[in-house]
């Protein structure tokens, strides 16, 4: 055995390669922080019971029952924390904050309220919903159609009999199958895709090649070779989520809202967040000169940005620490601004907030990529 090993031969080859893991702080941070992220994360993403939806009451009634049924909503809120409460005085302000996005239903009680249920005459009360987050939208008629039956009048009910006081449902928009619901996700998740396989990874790659040397002998500035990279990876990374939207339309039957219009609109949202997110890229990348650390950090970044955007579950519902990172990310923009184009038409006030995000995170990244890059070896 002698001939064919020697064991002070194996403890060297050994030793030399946990010196260059702990000399390596990258493969310390992929082994050992990464999957504690992804563990916080994706734990996160995915919490089950859905809580702090957003809900509007528009009371007016200010009958005894009417109390009641804003004493059972109150109890949603401080006890399972189902619901965030907020009062309108106006239907009409109610319903446009449901159609903008800032509120996942809302709960009309009619004038006369009180009366009718004292009478017996078939009260109603209207539960507004965005249907076109359907998770959202279940959750919430679950819920208000539980708190209605401790009024201590006849059930109300969410499919009630003709005799029987009842909770009249309005879904805004047509229904959605649950693959074509995360359609966005999917245009969203092509973007962060492309912004890695184009742009600032070829940079990387020419590096490793030592193509990027030729760059130095050019009179090109720094300034005309980002945005060489930018503008050259948005075409792909445009033309890779269209493709991916197209099919997604077609596989899941959706039926987009607004015509032409909304096409307009949503290649506005995907070239905005394709020119953010590959400046990012450029920043995160800027120095680096191998290939498998892109592999490595695109990974690591798709986990970070994808599932706290809403694109398979509803931000409302995440911890604070995880919401509060849902709201400067990017991701979250561009899978709300597409969600509401695909599925409720196009609609600028609704849009308005991501688009002002969109375009200043896109500027901010671009001025701070041109700043960062070194025309060097």
């Amino acid at each position: 055995m002698g001939n064919f090993f020697s064991f002070t031969h194996i403890l060297a080859f050994v030793e030399r390669d946990l010196r260059k893991f702990m000399r390596n702080p990258l493969s310390i941070l992929s082994n050992v922080l990464l999957p504690i992220v992804y563990l916080l994360v994706i734990g996160n993403s995915f919490q089950g019971t859905l809580k702090k939806l957003p809900l509007g009451v528009v009371n007016q009634d200010q009958g005894p029952f009417s109390k009641k049924v804003l004493n059972r909503l109150n109890a949603l809120e401080s006890g399972p924390n189902t619901i965030h409460l907020s009062l309108y005085s106006d239907a009409k302000d109610a319903e446009n904050a449901v159609r903008e996005g800032g509120l996942k239903g809302a709960v009309m009680i009619p004038p006369h309220f009180s009366k009718d249920v004292s009478r017996g005459t078939m009260p109603e009360i209207g539960l507004i919903l965005d249907n076109t987050d359907a998770v959202s939208a279940a959750a919430l008629e679950q819920a208000i159609g539980e708190a209605f039956s401790y009024l201590h009048v006849d059930t109300i009910s969410i499919r009630p009999d003709r005799e029987q006081p009842q909770l009249r449902l309005l879904e805004l928009y047509r229904k959605l199958d649950y693959d074509a619901s995360i359609v966005p996700g999917a245009v969203v998740m092509a973007i962060f895709m492309g912004t890695m396989t184009t742009g600032a990874f070829n940079l990387v790659m020419d590096r490793f090649l030592g193509v990027h040397e030729s760059y130095l002998s050019t009179p090109l500035t720094k300034g005309e070779l980002v945005l060489g990279i930018l503008i050259s990876g948005v075409l792909v990374t445009t033309l890779v989520a269209l493709v991916v939207l197209g099919a997604g339309v077609l596989l899941t039957g959706l039926q987009v809202a607004g015509g032409l219009s909304s096409f307009l609109a949503a290649l506005l949202i995907i070239i905005l967040t394709a020119t953010g997110l590959l400046s990012m890229m450029c920043i995160f990348l800027a120095r680096v000169d191998h290939p498998r650390i892109v592999g490595l950090f695109g990974g690591f970044l798709n986990i970070i940005f994808f599932f706290p955007s809403g694109a398979v579950y509803p931000v409302e519902s995440f911890p604070d620490w995880l919401h509060a990172f849902s709201r400067i990310n990017p991701e979250s923009y561009a899978v709300h601004a597409l969600k509401t184009i695909l599925f409720k038409g196009m609609s600028w006030p609704a849009l308005k907030e991501d688009l002002l995000f969109l375009s200043g995170f896109m500027i901010l990244m671009m001025l701070i990529s041109t700043r960062i890059y070194k025309r060097t070896l």
